[in-house]
């Protein structure tokens, strides 16, 4: 098979699906070896990011998804989504940095971590289809466990759950909490550097 007709064939996949496609699903579509598959992706990748092209291939959870560009969103959203964003709590989003940084995370977890009652926020974030159940843990009472979602990835601009930033490294306790002193030393230390070097700068 030709390889223009195979990108043809790719696109219509990833058009018509709507969904994250594996590799695998498209060799036994088009009963062509995983390496040829991706390199023709690639090239399609690298043309897509002509201006010309409003589209583009997303490699997300080791699959691909055809997105509209991120920098086309301000043209595209008025138009295509009338909904009302996503307008998430500093409590909804520190349980969605907990979830996403712990998948398969308990609720009873995300509240020791937290200190408070966390249904509402979990609730909002199932709700908005950035979280979701991860299936019952092996633990007294058989507990849910959450996860993030597609959504969430392709919301945040992320390929993996290992494209997000490293966490600072802090102290714990006894108990593996943070110790709170710590953070403050560190604040007051970062605001100091911050003056010095805000200072150094006027003088020059």
């Amino acid at each position: 098979m030709e390889k223009e007709k195979i990108k043809g064939i790719i696109e219509a996949i990833l058009f018509a699906s709507g969904r994250v496609v594996t590799l695998e699903e498209l060799v036994s579509s088009l009963e062509v070896n995983q390496d040829e598959i991706s390199k023709i992706i690639e090239e399609m990748k690298e043309e897509y990011k002509k201006e010309n092209h409003g589209i583009e291939i997303v490699n997300l959870n080791n699959g691909y998804i055809l997105a509209s560009k991120k920098e086309l969103h301000e043209y595209i959203y008025p138009i295509v989504d009338k909904r009302v964003k996503p307008n998430l709590s500093q409590a909804a989003l520190e349980v969605l940095a907990i979830i996403a940084y712990n998948p398969r995370i308990s609720r009873a977890e995300i509240e020791n971590i937290r200190g408070v009652n966390s249904d509402a926020s979990l609730y909002r974030l199932m709700e908005h289809n950035l979280v979701e159940e991860a299936g019952k843990l092996d633990l007294p009472g058989k507990p849910m466990s959450y996860k993030v979602t597609e959504e969430f990835l392709k919301k945040f601009g992320l390929n993996t759950l290992e494209d997000l930033p490293e966490l600072p490294k802090y102290k714990v306790d006894e108990n593996q909490q943070i110790i709170i002193d710590d953070l403050i030393v560190n604040q007051e230390q970062n605001e100091k550097e911050n003056q010095e070097e805000e200072t150094q700068e006027q003088s020059e």
